[in-house]
């Protein structure tokens, strides 16, 4: 039996960055090429840092679109930690250093942030390499990875290494047992989606 102890996460970042997919491929080891855009959902994951502790996810996937951009502060708001994400074959890396600011404006300042360049799968189209998003992760205190949604290369450390950085001090909300391989989904919420462009 382990300790469980649950943390809210937010992620942020333009619209078609990969958002959607990244905790798709993290919760359910789904990737599809063609994804509705989302509004906003609600999913939940949990990953053993040890025999002895868990760490629960509540993981809030929040819409890129710019209308919708006004009701993100609700979404990060008593965030313990957040996943911005740009898709390294596109100019959405000026798009994510803004949400970095305003997470750095609004949110809590304990927060664990965690920026990720999505698409690694599609390297011969990258735009923006690598030093660049490494190099911004430091200036700003931030954790810093890449990784492929398609792919699902880097996704599951990403989170992992975020799930380390978490203080261990909330209540535990329950205690349960690990699942195989120290990975599994605690449960799911329905997503509420309009129609759009492929967010892969």
């Amino acid at each position: 039996m382990s300790r469980t102890t649950s943390f809210k996460l937010v992620l942020l970042g333009e619209s078609a960055v990969g958002k959607s997919s990244l905790v798709l491929r993290f919760v359910r080891n789904e990737f599809s090429d063609f994804r509705e855009s989302t509004i906003a959902a609600f999913l939940t994951q949990t990953v053993s840092l040890d025999e002895n502790t868990a760490i629960k996810f509540e993981i809030w996937d929040t819409a890129g679109q710019e209308r919708y951009k006004s009701l993100a502060p609700i979404y990060f708001r008593n965030s313990n930690a957040a996943v911005i994400v740009y898709d390294i074959t596109q100019a959405s890396f000026e798009k994510a250093k803004s949400w970095v600011r305003e997470l750095q404006r609004q949110a809590d300042p304990s927060i664990v942030i965690m920026l990720v360049g999505n698409k690694l799968d599609m390297e011969s189209q990258r735009k923006t390499p690598r030093e660049m998003g490494e190099r911004f992760a430091q200036e700003e205190g931030l954790l810093f990875a890449e990784a492929s949604a398609k792919s699902g290369d880097g996704v599951e450390v990403l989170f992992m290494e975020i799930a380390k950085k978490l203080p261990l001090a909330p209540t535990p909300q329950r205690t349960s047992q690990s699942g195989p391989r120290g990975v599994k989904v605690a449960g799911e919420q329905e997503d509420n989606s309009t129609p759009s462009a492929c967010t892969c």
